[in-house]
This record gives structure tokens, C-alpha cells and sequence, in this order.
């Protein structure tokens, strides 16, 4: 279920496409967040981040361009996403563009905005220097009271828009601590990281507002709709997760627009931030080279995968196509053996329960640790029945062996010439150690090291 984020002030930054309301978003929360370009409509789902702002922790939120459009239009569900979010608002920084004058979308939205019993904060950006400052004297007609004269590009008037953002906040003893009030070791836990990826149209958003219960993330049929990487929190029975909605991953050859190719970067910074990565896979479509590109890209990342197939109610020859994805995997993702598989439905939400169990199993294996007595007696019996092999005329010892890691589980082996053992003992290895303790899916490290055993010259 969805995790309540009111015990902080909501700030909430609305206005019309291409005002720049990004960009105050990234100013106010002092790096880059969202994405940032001048193509009007770049911002499509709400993105919130928690900041300070001068000691006040608050909660604020970015929003899509408001325009009057169709409800069931693209910019029609990004309106009523918007309008969602002014709903959970304590302030709304209403920002409108001092270069462009009074739009009739601004007169609209200022109009609907007065009837919402919410405090407006009137922000007129792009108001640099005395032209911007006649600008925004003009913005007095709209209702709003004292519009406040910014430049989020360059930073000017922020200072002062902050001050009233914070003037306009509820007082703190007002506001809702409970969530602070708990046990300790809750405020030590971190919440899982968890990225949802896939190629454009898999279903990942769908998959999220699934997840939340609520219709948080934009869908449609449209591929491409996410455009940047949306973070939201979610808690299950072991507690909380922060999970990352991201835009769909496409060969490189077919990414050509600069907008693209920022939603991709977004997409691959939460896949590296992510613990564990749940792989979206349109299951009609079957597994694509591409997801497998991406599966390998979450293996050299170290993450753990879990593979998500989407759209299975609507598969009539299941178990062929359960077998077939499953050898497709076992050739092609040797390195994955075992990856958790888990099939539902997004759209109807049948079987999506199965998955948040599924990502914690996956998390524990990717932090397993093996004891080193067991390890050690595992290394005795599989150097046993397969000695490592001769290279150069001479055979090649490994002594011993100790786990330095988990996240994902990394091993050192010490011996000689241990930078000579071929990969095919190695992945000899790697197999033994994930069926012997029991580590699907995981990715598993291997170091080498030459080295004396410490313990070859000791007395009895």
C-alpha cells in the first residue's frame, strides 16, 4: 500500500506547460531532480522530493503542464494527475511566465485554483531584471494577491519566494509527528530500494499504480509515456520501500532525441541506485534481445533482477510460454541462474500480489552471507571432485577461501597463479556456490588473489 508522507507540509508547484516549473522545482530543491528542457510537456507525473528549506523539512512536489484537454487525452490525465496533487497541498506555488504575459490557460487555473480553499503563492518566473519586474506587477489581475518576481534559471527572487512559502506553512506543533514517534530501530531501517525497468509499453507505470492502489503514475497506450524516473514510497509487511517508476529502455540506435535520451540517463542513474531491480517483460511479446540487455546491465551493476511478466491473463498457451522464456533465460543468462520469475497481471492487478514477497526473498539472497566453516568445507569437496586444471604444464592451487561481502555475495579465492584460472572454472564455482547455499538469481563475485595460507607454516 501507498505510504502517507503528510506528517511534512506539502508544497505543491502548478501553472501551465513550459513556465518553468522544473526548473523551480530543481532550484528550490537545490540539485536536479526532473528533467529540465524546453519542449513544453516534459514533465508528465507528479515527482515530490523532501527537502529543507532554511530548517523546515517539507515535502514538494512537481507537477505536469495544466491544460484543458480531453480526460481521457494524454495532457487530460496529466491535468487530473496535477489536480491530484493540488488536492494534498498545504501552499501551492502557483508559477506563471513573466516573458509570455496572462495566458487564458493562467486565467483558468488561477480561477479553479481560488475555489480549492488552498494558500496560492502567485510566482511569476523568468522576471529577471526591471523588464521582469513590470512583468509581474501585471500578474495583480489575476487575484492572487502579491505575485513574487523570480528568476529559477539564474536564482533571483527565490529568496524571497522561499520566506513566503514558509510564512504560509502550518504552524510545526500542528503538523503530524507520529511518524517520527516510532520504535528506534525503525528510524535506523532504510527503506529497499526498488527500480521498475523495462523496454517502452511493458507496463512498468501500470505495474506501479497497481502497487500503490491509486492511479499515481500516468498510463496509457501510448509507448513512452514516463519521461522521467518517479519515486514514491510504499510499505509492505517488513516494512518500507521506495520504488522507482523509469522511462522505457530502448536499443541505442533508436534513442535520437536529446529528451530521450535524458529520460534513459534518469533510467539507468535509478537502476545503479536501486538494490534490487524488478525487469518488466511484456509476455505476449515474449523476451526481446533487449531485455536481456538489460537483465546483463543489472548483473554488471551487481543488482539482484527479478523478471516480471506482464500481461500473462492474456496468454492462452501459458505453459509453452512459460518454457520457452524459461530456456531463453538459461542460455542467455548464464549468469542469472535461477533469477525469480513472476507472472500477473498489471492491468487487472491478478497476481501482482505475489511480487513484493518475491523482491524480498530476492534482497535476502542478494545480502546472504555464508558462514566460513561451511564455506570452507563446501571449497574442500568441490576442489575435490574437479581439480582446478593445468595451465602452462603446471596445475593451479587454490587453498582457500572467504567470503569479503554481500550486496552482491563476493568471494576470494587465494592460491597461485590464481589470475591463469580459465572461466569455465569459474563459473564452475559460481554454480556450486549458488545451488550449495541456496543463492538464485543473485549475482556472485569472484576475486582472486595469490597468497600464502597463513596457517601453512603453523605448528600442531
Amino acid at each position: 500500500m501507498a505510504l502517507s508522507t503528510k506528517s511534512l507540509p506539502v508544497v505543491v508547484i502548478a501553472g501551465r506547460p513550459n513556465v518553468g516549473k522544473s526548473t523551480l522545482f530543481n532550484r528550490l530543491a537545490g540539485r536536479r531532480y526532473a528533467i529540465v528542457n524546453d519542449q513544453p510537456g516534459v514533465t508528465r507525473d507528479r515527482k515530490s522530493v523532501d527537502i529543507m528549506l532554511r530548517g523546515r523539512n517539507v515535502s514538494l512536489v512537481d507537477t505536469a503542464g495544466w491544460e484543458e484537454d480531453d480526460p481521457q487525452t494524454v495532457f487530460g490525465r496529466m491535468r487530473q494527475s496535477s489536480e491530484s496533487a493540488v488536492a494534498s497541498a498545504d501552499v501551492v506555488i502557483f508559477c506563471v511566465d513573466a516573458r509570455s504575459g496572462i495566458h487564458p490557460v493562467d486565467q483558468h487555473l488561477a480561477q479553479w485554483l481560488r475555489k480549492q480553499g488552498k494558500v496560492i503563492i502567485l510566482t511569476v518566473n523568468k522576471a529577471e531584471g526591471h523588464a521582469g519586474n513590470v512583468a509581474a506587477m501585471e500578474m495583480y489581475s489575476l487575484g492572487l494577491g502579491e505575485p513574487y518576481p523570480v528568476s529559477a534559471e539564474h536564482g533571483d527572487g527565490v529568496g524571497d519566494l522561499i520566506e513566503a512559502v514558509l510564512d504560509a506553512l502550518p504552524n510545526e506543533e500542528d503538523e503530524d509527528f507520529d511518524a517520527f514517534e516510532d520504535d528506534e530501530n525503525d528510524n535506523i531501517d532504510r527503506p529497499l530500494k526498488l527500480a521498475i525497468i523495462g523496454r517502452p509499453n511493458a507496463g512498468k507505470s501500470t505495474l506501479v499504480n497497481q502497487l500503490l492502489g491509486e492511479q499515481r503514475v500516468i498510463t496509457g497506450p501510448e509507448a513512452g509515456l514516463t519521461r522521467d524516473s518517479i519515486t514514491v514510497r510504499l510499505r509492505d509487511e517488513e516494512g518500507e520501500i521506495e520504488l522507482v517508476d523509469t522511462a522505457g529502455l530502448r536499443r541505442k540506435a533508436r534513442i535520437d532525441e536529446t529528451l530521450e535520451k535524458m529520460s534513459v540517463s534518469a533510467s539507468l542513474v535509478a537502476l545503479k541506485m536501486a538494490e534490487v531491480v524488478v525487469l518488466v517483460i511484456d509476455a505476449e511479446l515474449g523476451v526481446h534481445e533487449q531485455d536481456l540487455q538489460i537483465a546483463r546491465l543489472v548483473e554488471r551493476e551487481g543488482r539482484c533482477c527479478i523478471l516480471a511478466l506482464n500481461k500473462w491473463d492474456i496468454l492462452e498457451n501459458r505453459d509453452e510460454v512459460r518454457q520457452q522464456i524459461k530456456d531463453r533465460i538459461e542460455i542467455s543468462l548464464t549468469q542469472m541462474s535461477g533469477i525469480f520469475t513472476v507472472s500477473f497481471s498489471a492491468l487487472t492487478g491478478r497476481g501482482v500480489h505475489k511480487l513484493l514477497p518475491t523482491v524480498r526473498r530476492a534482497y535476502a539472497v542478494w545480502n546472504k552471507r555464508v558462514p566460513t566453516g561451511a564455506l570452507n568445507r563446501w571449497f574442500e569437496e568441490a576442489i575435490t571432485r574437479h581439480n582446478p586444471p593445468m595451465v602452462e604444464g603446471r596445475r593451479l592451487k587454490i587453498r582457500y577461501i572467504t567470503q569479503i561481502k554481500a550486496r552482491p555475495p563476493t568471494f576470494v579465492l587465494f592460491g597461485t597463479r590464481t589470475s591463469k584460472i580459465p572461466m569455465d572454472y569459474q563459473r564452475y564455482l559460481v554454480n556450486g556456490l549458488r545451488a550449495t547455499f541456496d543463492m538464485p538469481g543473485t549475482p556472485i563475485r569472484l576475486q582472486f588473489r595469490d597468497s600464502k595460507n597463513p596457517y601453512a607454516n603453523a605448528k600442531d
